[in-house]
């Protein structure tokens, strides 16, 4: 009977113990044997001072919570400090961009421009390729590794693909004239690491060199190559293979540039890098060139 007490008494001051510790919000255990916190801290103290004196550093000074609270950064500080830093490398791009009157200044003005890292990791800047008085420009996504080792667009393999495509509507980037060339470029002229897809941030910065770039050039039509580039330049969020199934009127996106002029008709189309990976697109890459000597006869 007086077992039967104590058990009982045992289990409701455990019941009641549980509850307090429920109603303080602690709902881990940290382990399962009591821990003597004020010999720890008298141990600890007495390590410390003895682990700086043998590494050769004097004893930190204490900081009140006060201070650290004082010296902490406000919350969302370095969300807005990275977002700061987008805001200005954009307005640095828009302001080289518009001062640009020539393609050999814009060049120069990209090349002298440090608000996108990739510029670090890549070789080259890749700025252009073709003749720039062609009435169609093609604008791709960002430079390959073939690209970046021979600083110019769409070369090694994926070039060669589009070269044979351009042909068979008697285009070539190499011809002298106008009606016959392509002129190419890039929405990103440096590569990105790995071949990896731009990032948005990259995107919106590098917008105003591209845009510049288009305007300078003046091509009666534009040839956007895969969906960043088609995304980017005509301000659309649908999928590549929606986008490509008419033609588009592309304007400046960049007010502050202050571009005035006739809207450029734009066709989008599938990267030669993604016909590589699918060759069964092939079929609708070469409907969209019809497309465009069509375009071009008319």
């Amino acid at each position: 009977m007086s077992h039967h007490v104590n058990s009982s008494h045992h289990r409701s001051a455990l019941g009641a113990a549980l509850e307090w510790y429920l109603d303080q919000e602690l709902e881990e255990m940290i382990g399962d044997v009591p821990v003597d916190r004020t010999r720890l801290q008298m141990a600890l103290s007495q390590m410390v001072p003895a682990m700086n004196i043998a590494q050769g550093f004097s004893e930190p000074p204490q900081a009140s919570l006060a201070d650290e609270i004082k010296a902490a950064p406000p919350a969302g500080a370095a969300k807005r400090q990275a977002f700061l830093g987008k805001s200005d490398a954009r307005e640095e791009a828009v302001r080289l961009a518009k001062e640009a009157s020539t393609l050999e200044d814009l060049r120069a003005a990209i090349e002298s421009f440090d608000g996108v890292a990739i510029k670090k990791t890549a070789t080259n800047m890749v700025f252009c390729d073709g003749n720039p008085q062609a009435e169609v420009m093609l604008v791709g996504e960002a430079p390959g590794a073939d690209d970046d080792r021979q600083g110019k667009p769409f070369v090694g393999v994926s070039g060669q693909l589009l070269d044979r495509i351009l042909k068979c509507i008697d285009l070539d980037r190499m011809a002298e004239d106008p009606k016959k060339a392509v002129y190419m470029s890039n929405i990103l002229n440096w590569r990105p690491p790995g071949n990896r897809t731009p990032s948005p941030a990259e995107i919106e910065v590098s917008l105003p060199f591209i845009e510049r770039h288009i305007a300078l050039v003046k091509p009666k039509i534009l040839i956007l190559c895969g969906g960043v580039s088609a995304k980017a330049l005509l301000a659309r969020g649908e999928s590549i293979s929606r986008l490509r199934k008419s033609w588009h009127d592309y304007k400046p996106l960049t007010q502050e540039l202050g571009i005035d002029g006739q809207e450029i008709q734009a066709i989008a189309t599938y990267h030669p890098t993604y016909l590589l990976r699918t060759p069964a697109q092939k079929k609708a890459v070469w409907m969209d060139m019809l497309s465009v000597r069509e375009k071009l006869d008319s």
